[in-house]
């Protein structure tokens, strides 16, 4: 047993019953889901019932012929997005529930939903360091706070699950709602290990905890490990599987994101009633993006497998470069997927310094490893998407870099 671990854990003001394994996930009391009105419950009896009920405050100007002729069809406001292009969504991802997936604009403003969904104002979410800044930001904006769970690298990047374990049954765990995962994790390329699921699948499970499982990245596998596989359709606790066409389709202006929403039924159940309040709130997907679902879906594969062969062919040509540079100062730690990759260089150089001469000197800019909170000094992060020659230079550019600033030119 873990050290500081109870043997029982006593149930909070706001949390549901245990049930066999584990406890039912607790939701945020910020969602209303009172019972309704008279009229509201009426209404909703005539629809079970098949009554078509004509309404005399009826406002949507797509059903009295006054939509323009560029937006044709008729608004039908459902919560989830537009049943057909669910529809469609669900076949794409090999026959899923398309009751099971919520489409939004984007990643982003899932994780937004996700947090109003499972956290009060002072409640906390785990969530990965080294990693993109992006959850802290948006779980500031909702009032919610951030407790970091490091990744640790042994030549190979994987989670300390007894370190979150020790922290899931400390006295802050108590206010932890989600714990986040990015497979693979942006900017260290790691997916979460099979093992590591497993024991976090359980904690989780045993604390009523959600897992919000960041998926964007996972096609793109570059020096995977074996047995990995994504979280989505996860029925062991409470999971919200995001995705999206931002990197799927390597267009972040094509503003498509979806959640997949699985785990034990009673808290599937308990979050889709609720989401669906918060999803009714923001209105859906506009129907004009949701027409142009199926034929986005049909290039997916195709435009997929274009960027997985130019990134896994920008990595071999890194390591090329890395080995014939006759200095050997600059190393990349190894990334099992994504599109990004860490370079490693001498820590005595100061990570502000080296991009700040590479902006005077080569016209490059970019990210030290500090933006994602990396523990120590001596890490850049190189993007591997660009054309050959471009991602050539660019390589070429921090080794002379590095080398002019040890005075090794």
């Amino acid at each position: 047993m873990t050290k500081g671990r109870p043997e029982s854990v006593p149930d909070g003001p706001f949390r549901r019953p245990r049930y066999s394994g584990g406890m039912t996930v607790r939701f945020s009391s910020r969602v209303d889901i009172s019972a309704p009105n008279p009229i509201a419950a009426a209404e909703a009896k005539a629809r079970a019932q098949g009554v078509t009920l004509g309404k005399l405050n009826d406002s949507n100007p797509t059903r009295h012929g006054l939509a323009p002729a560029e937006v044709p069809g008729e608004y039908t406001a459902e919560p989830r997005g537009p049943h057909a292009a669910r529809e469609a969504l669900a076949r794409f991802l090999g026959g899923v529930d398309p009751d099971s997936l919520y489409l939004l604009s984007s990643t982003s403003q899932a994780y937004s939903w996700l947090i109003k969904l499972l956290c009060d104002a002072g409640d906390a979410v785990l969530a990965p360091k080294p990693g993109y800044p992006l959850i802290e930001s948006i779980a500031r904006l909702e009032c919610v706070d951030t407790i970091e769970y490091q990744l640790q690298f042994d030549g190979s990047w994987y989670i300390d699950t007894a370190a979150i374990e020790e922290l899931l049954y400390s006295p802050e765990g108590d206010r932890i709602r989600a714990l986040v995962l990015i497979n693979p994790n942006n900017p260290t390329g790691s997916y979460v290990k099979p093992e590591e699921r497993a024991t976090l699948v359980r904690l989780c499970r045993e604390r009523g905890i959600a897992i919000i499982a960041d998926e964007v990245f996972y096609d793109y596998a570059l020096e995977p490990f074996d047995g990995n596989a994504r979280l989505a359709g996860e029925t062991g606790a409470l999971t919200f599987a995001l995705d999206g066409f931002s990197k799927m389709l390597a267009a972040p202006h094509a503003k498509v994101g979806w959640i997949r929403v699985s785990g034990p039924e009673d808290d599937v159940r308990e979050a889709q009633r609720r989401l669906d309040v918060i999803a009714d709130d923001y209105l859906p997907m506009s129907d004009i993006i949701a027409d142009r679902l199926p034929g986005l879906l049909s290039v997916a594969p195709r435009q997929t497998a274009h960027v997985r062969d130019r990134v896994r062919a920008n990595l071999a040509t890194l390591h090329t470069l890395l080995a014939r540079d006759e200095h050997g100062l600059v190393d990349v730690l190894r990334a099992e997927g994504g599109w990004n990759v860490l370079l490693r260089v001498p820590a005595v150089i100061d990570e502000n310094e080296l991009v700040l001469r590479l902006i005077g000197t080569r016209r490059l800019t970019g990210q030290p490893g500090y933006f994602f909170d990396m523990t120590t000094n001596g890490y850049l992060a190189l993007s591997l998407l660009p054309e050959a020659d471009e991602f050539r230079a660019n390589v070429t550019a921090v080794l002379d870099t590095v080398a002019a600033m040890l005075d090794l030119g």
